[in-house]
């Protein structure tokens, strides 16, 4: 029997498990359902989709709530769709106090003020099950219909926009749930505190991102860079749409806080869980446009690879393409390197 290890669960095992449920799938009105790299689901309500997500919060402890209402903010905004409803289930240790409850409850009003989503309810439980506090969010969006995109939307010859870089929400992590292995590994206090800064600046959240790339026109799918970083998160995309993508490394931007922290660490930046990077796949004769939309709204934004019919349809690979014109495969990660690292730290 397979031992499962700390992350959430490997594509290989939920693609099994997934088939079983699509094929049981009932209500004609889901348009998206659960399927690899689709972030959330769509659900026929007439001129109106409804946008289902949830997610939890697992690996941070301090603003959890700040992360909850992005995080799952995020997965609706990939869609093309607005988020407008959040539940959350929180999660407490024993001998937690009302202070610390009543200070979550503070990122999550403060979260949901600052995008326009209204906390719905949700749960609050004190409980031996966890020894940390965990979220457990769902929000609800809503878009017109016909207007939202999927990541399986991807086609041939489309380029790959990312937005900011890879591994900001890892960094952020690290930085605040490892701040004293970090200063006693050697890291200055001043890259600490960027580190952990960058949960705001430039921020966690892809709602801009995915506002200004909808707008742009011909955005055939964006996918959110969630666990298991931008490698994980292309694999996903090209996974979805039955496409190969050939990615060039040196256009991927990575911040120089994420740099000195990851060799520190022994990390690699391409398996860290990147929330506030949007990967889009983009008409080419739009991604001018698209760029330059991101970039006059002070977004960072490069396209870093283009999409290709697959050398091999049944297996849909995810390729570095190098300055030679050779092609390797990507590597890929088991689990996120934020989860390997904390399990090892242990």
């Amino acid at each position: 029997m397979t031992t499962l290890k700390a992350g959430k669960l490997p594509n290989s095992i939920l693609a099994e498990l997934l088939r079983d449920i699509n094929v049981e799938r009932k209500d004609p009105r889901l348009l998206v359902g659960p399927s690899i790299g689709e972030d959330a689901a769509h659900i026929d309500f007439g001129p109106n989709t409804l946008i289902a997500k949830s997610d939890p919060i697992t690996f941070a402890t301090d603003d959890i709530g700040w992360y909850a209402v992005n995080i799952n903010a995020n997965d609706i905004a990939a869609t093309g769709g607005t988020p407008k409803w959040f539940l959350a289930t929180l999660l407490m240790p024993l001998h937690s106090t009302a202070a610390q409850v009543s200070t979550i409850f503070q990122q999550l009003k403060s979260a949901a003020n600052e995008i326009n989503v209204t906390l719905a309810g949700g749960h609050t439980e004190i409980t031996p099950a966890v020894t940390q506090p965990v979220i457990c969010g769902f929000m609800l969006g809503e878009a017109t219909t016909g207007e939202t995109v999927a990541t399986a939307g991807a086609q041939p010859g489309d380029t790959i926009i990312l937005t900011k870089g890879i591994a900001i929400e890892g960094t952020a992590i690290l930085a605040r749930e490892a701040a004293d292995q970090l200063a006693e590994s050697g890291i200055d206090s001043e890259t600490i505190r960027r580190a952990a800064d960058l949960l705001k600046t430039p921020g966690i959240s892809v709602l801009a991102d995915a506002q200004l790339l909808m707008a742009s026109g011909g955005i055939h799918a964006m996918h959110d860079v969630t666990e298991g970083g931008v490698a994980t998160a292309t694999t996903e995309m090209a996974t979805a749409a039955n496409l190969d993508i050939h990615i060039r490394p040196q256009n991927v931007n990575v911040l120089p806080e994420t740099t000195a922290i990851c060799n520190t660490l022994n990390i690699d930046p391409w398996g860290l869980i990147s929330s506030g990077a949007m990967l889009a796949a983009v008409a080419p004769e739009h991604t001018p446009n698209a760029l330059e939309m991101l970039h006059d709204a002070g977004i960072k934004a490069e396209v870093i690879g283009i999409t290709h019919s697959p050398a091999d349809s049944t297996k849909p690979a995810v390729l570095t393409l190098h300055d030679d014109g050779a092609l390797t495969p990507i590597r890929t990660f088991e689990r996120d390197e934020l989860a390997r690292h904390f399990e090892s730290s242990t």
